[in-house]
């Protein structure tokens, strides 16, 4: 159910530009503003990765290093899969329905993306196939990645509400959390992480969201107390 726009003000056609050029301001300003951002953001400080992970794929077992496939960033997207769970998150999966065609985009300008997450490998294929998905895809099943970058937790962390996610301590409501980490590998061969975001943070990777961003309603969400309330995994849809 989404709400009704019927009694949504109506101008002339004079009045209507005028209220649109006084928009476009507030774009301009916030483009620039994003631009100044994105600026602070490569600017951050970087912390070097020399803890060993060893991830499960397509190509068999990979070191973090080698999941830069020979270039010098790497974006990692935290898919919520506990091992225990005999499908991927359907928040997650609609992240993810924007992943397929963007990759080879991002890897002129080198840069390497792939989804990671705890489920084991055989998993992750069963549920790739089903929701038609080609991007790379691995396992960090029995190893330490998703707890050191907060975005998978224990049930001591729930119980008293001290799970660490986007940098504070809070109740996150779920053993896995949904997350980005960006990382960067010099000539030399050693990895720094420059980067993590999560929650409403990682709205920049959803183009869906951005076009609803457009439209009258929008996302239509504010009225939930869940907004993502009307997510479904892309087959789900009218069942």
């Amino acid at each position: 159910m989404t709400r009704s726009l019927d009694a949504h003000k109506v101008v002339s056609e004079n009045e209507w530009i005028e209220a649109r050029k006084l928009l476009l301001k507030k774009e301009k300003e916030f483009t620039i503003m994003r631009d100044q951002l994105n600026k602070l953001r490569q600017e951050l400080p970087w912390k070097e990765v020399t803890k060993q992970y060893l991830f499960e794929g397509p190509n068999g077992k990979q070191t973090l290093a080698e999941l830069f496939d020979g270039r010098s960033q790497l974006i990692v997207y935290h898919f919520m899969f506990d091992p225990s769970w005999d499908q991927g998150c359907s928040h997650c999966s609609f992240w993810a329905d924007n992943f397929n065609q963007i990759i080879v985009h991002l890897n002129q300008r080198d840069v390497t993306m792939i989804a990671v997450s705890r489920a084991p490998y055989s998993k992750l294929v069963s549920y790739e196939t089903r929701m038609g998905w080609d991007f790379k895809w691995v396992s960090s099943y029995n190893t330490d990645f998703n707890f050191d970058y907060n975005v998978s937790f224990t049930q001591e962390n729930l119980d008293k509400n001290k799970a660490f996610y986007n940098y504070d301590l809070q109740d996150t409501h779920s053993l896995e959390r949904e997350g980005v980490s960006i990382f960067y590998k010099d000539s030399t061969g050693r990895i720094f992480h420059s980067y993590s975001a999560y929650a409403r943070g990682i709205d920049m990777l959803n183009v869906a969201y951005h076009y609803l961003d457009l439209v009258p309603k929008g996302r239509d969400e504010e009225d939930h107390e869940f907004p993502q309330f009307w997510v479904r995994r892309h087959d789900e849809y009218g069942k």
